[in-house]
């Protein structure tokens, strides 16, 4: 079964390197570093590494606090970090710098696996969420390399797709020392689909461990004065194609009872700038894009942030905050974020992938979810009435946060017990 895959997958990578190539008419980055994702790395790149893998931004992002607590307590470690998209791959470049090493994750090929394991020679392999790529994990039992999965979750639609493979599955699974998990849930899932019940233990989600500097705060006040000055602010963030139409329609409504409304819009993918950008002028809307470093006005309708690693400073000079990904059938995106730095949250029905979270802040008023666009107009208006309303929920959100953290330090036990970092 693992060489049909491996046979099928071998046979997709012309395909996935056209997919690559016309990504990158919009984003050029897709066209940079191929070699990588095929296992073609430096002579010079450092060995006996504690390896670490996040895909994208917001895996990135729930990791960073995991590495700056290994990076006290372990200075010495050698750290590699590995993401799959190039917006990862900035994110974790502009904040670790050069205090880590970071390289694409090869695809699931033995040929390109093997390459990245004789190469790095990890002593540690840690994958964040839902990462299962048989190869490579099959590959780092092979070499006796302890393997974990941390922060799991796993949706009922990936369990029941999973179960469609289980010989390959059970194998890739044998190889895995430990699966942390994000809820009971999602431990239930990992068991259901064939990993061992002693392996998986719910530790809780790392991304409640979010840190936000004073710095930041302060850099989010200074551009609500400066940049945003007597305007309401509303950041809509994280946004997919088909969402910001959706804002967009309704902010009419919403100017005739807010005149000083100020939308401030953030495409989850830069690639996507210039059509959020085209789509705000077909609108009539009058757009001031963040990279051009144009003042906004009295008649400044949206401020369009075009720039990357922002986006908590934004939370911190909003007045409401709605979180994207979740008025369109992907999943939904990280609120916790929005919520630690104290802005009040809102966010759309599609929160599958942050089902347990969107459960949780509802439970205790820390967020409101609309299911559809007059809810929103309707929840924007109260809160927009009603300052306490408005401090209330931003309070309750930061206590949700601060009630669920830790996840971090269990994580950390864990993976010491391997001897890893010494």
């Amino acid at each position: 079964m693992r060489n049909f895959y491996s046979i099928i997958f071998y046979l997709l990578i012309p395909f996935i390197l056209l997919r690559l190539l016309w990504r990158s008419i919009k984003a050029p980055a897709y066209r940079c570093r191929w070699l990588e994702r095929l296992g073609f790395y430096k002579k010079s790149s450092p060995q006996n590494v504690l390896w670490f893998h996040a895909v994208s931004v917001g895996e990135a992002e729930a990791l960073f606090p995991l590495i700056w607590h290994i990076q006290k307590h372990h200075p010495a470690a050698k750290l590699l970090i590995t993401t799959t998209t190039p917006t990862g791959s900035e994110r974790v470049k502009s904040v670790l710098s050069d205090s880590v090493t970071h390289v694409y994750l090869p695809y699931d090929v033995p040929f390109a696996v093997n390459r990245f394991i004789n190469c790095f020679k990890p002593k540690l392999a840690v994958i964040m969420e839902t990462e299962i790529w048989p190869n490579l994990l099959i590959s780092c039992g092979e070499n006796e390399i302890p393997l974990y999965i941390i922060n799991a979750r796993l949706s009922e639609s990936s369990s029941r797709r999973y179960q469609l493979i289980p010989n390959i599955i059970h194998q890739a699974f044998a190889k895995i020392n430990g699966i942390a998990t994000q809820t009971q849930e999602d431990t239930n899932r990992f068991i259901k689909i064939g990993a061992s019940k002693e392996k998986v233990k719910t530790l809780g989600n790392i991304k409640f461990d979010v840190e936000i500097p004073e710095a930041t705060i302060n850099l989010g006040l200074t551009i609500k004065a400066d940049v945003f000055t007597d305007r309401f602010v509303w950041v809509i963030a994280s946004t997919h194609k088909d969402e910001e139409l959706i804002f967009l329609e309704i902010y009419q409504d919403i100017k005739k009872e807010i005149p000083a409304l100020l939308m401030v819009i953030v495409p989850r993918h830069p690639e996507r700038f210039s059509d959020v950008k085209k789509l705000c002028e077909k609108h009539s809307v009058s757009v001031v894009m963040r990279s051009s470093g144009n003042l906004i006005n009295s008649e400044t309708d949206v401020y369009l942030v075009d720039t990357m690693g922002e986006l908590k400073a934004l939370y911190a000079a909003a007045d409401i905050a709605f979180v994207g990904g979740s008025m369109v059938p992907t999943g939904g995106h990280n609120i916790l974020e929005a919520a630690a730095v104290g802005a009040p949250v809102i966010f759309g029905p599609y929160m599958a992938n942050f089902k347990a979270i969107a459960d949780g802040v509802i439970s205790d008023n820390a967020a409101i979810q609309c299911q559809n666009a007059h809810e929103i107009i309707l929840t924007v208006l109260a809160l927009y009435k009603e300052q306490s309303y408005r401090v209330a929920l931003a309070e309750n959100g930061k206590a949700f946060v601060l009630k669920n953290q830790g996840a971090i330090t269990k994580i950390c036990e864990m993976l010491e017990q391997t001897n890893s970092f010494s």
